[in-house]
């Protein structure tokens, strides 16, 4: 069971105002990000990565008043949002080794992932182009983190980012699910074979039901 911390760490996020724009938050990055609205408001499809945030604060909080720094890792970081996220509001104003490490394996999104950082000056954010599997075994990153993030990380890697995380002895572990569109995928390969062998292939037969079915 993880209990909360009592101390006040950056950027802890009023309940109130949780979906509006924080005092020393990047608008620039907001920006970058396409997450706000022609009104300056906060739009809809951020609602999931504050919501992570707000959820992961806490810990990021105890680890750093623990030990003085944190380091996180972020799986199938995508465009890197949650990863952004968490910096500009927790680790921007820290001033010390705290680190996220963000990895993914889509080359091009890595590079605009660290021509961000770097035009925003976040130098405590890092990208690597690796898999899972590679970030076990690599040297660019410690031989043990704090937390282990990921977020709708697509077909298995949140069961690869958890794997992950117990290899590298992670404290905390903080992942949402995707569709596990991998094993839809191969529910629907074999789905006409499997409708005359076992009438329980029904359950799946629909698209929408094969999706879930294989979530």
């Amino acid at each position: 069971m993880t209990r909360k911390s009592s101390a006040s760490a950056p950027g802890t996020p009023d309940p109130s105002t949780k979906h509006e724009i924080r005092p020393g938050q990047s608008i620039e990055l907001l920006k970058e990000l396409h997450i706000l609205t022609r009104d300056g408001k906060m739009n809809q499809d951020s609602r999931r990565n504050y919501h992570l945030y707000q959820f992961s604060e806490p810990l990021l909080a105890e680890a750093h008043a623990r030990q003085g720094a944190v380091s996180l890792v972020d799986h199938g970081a995508g465009k890197s949002y949650l990863g952004f996220i968490l910096y500009d509001l927790f680790f921007k104003t820290l001033r010390d080794r705290s680190h996220i490490f963000g990895i993914e394996t889509r080359e091009e999104l890595v590079n605009k992932s660290e021509e961000l950082a770097t035009r925003l000056g976040f130098t405590g954010i890092s990208f690597l182009n690796l898999s899972v599997a590679e970030s076990i075994e690599s040297d660019r990153l410690p031989d043990s983190v704090d937390i282990v993030t990921a977020l709708h990380a697509c077909n298995t890697v949140t069961d690869d980012a958890i794997h992950f995380a117990l290899q590298k002895n992670a404290k905390y572990i903080v992942v949402v699910p995707c569709c596990q569109a991998e094993v839809a995928g191969v529910l629907r390969k074999n789905k006409g074979h499997s409708l005359s062998k076992n009438v329980l292939t029904e359950m799946w037969r629909h698209p929408l039901h094969t999706r879930e079915f294989g979530s």
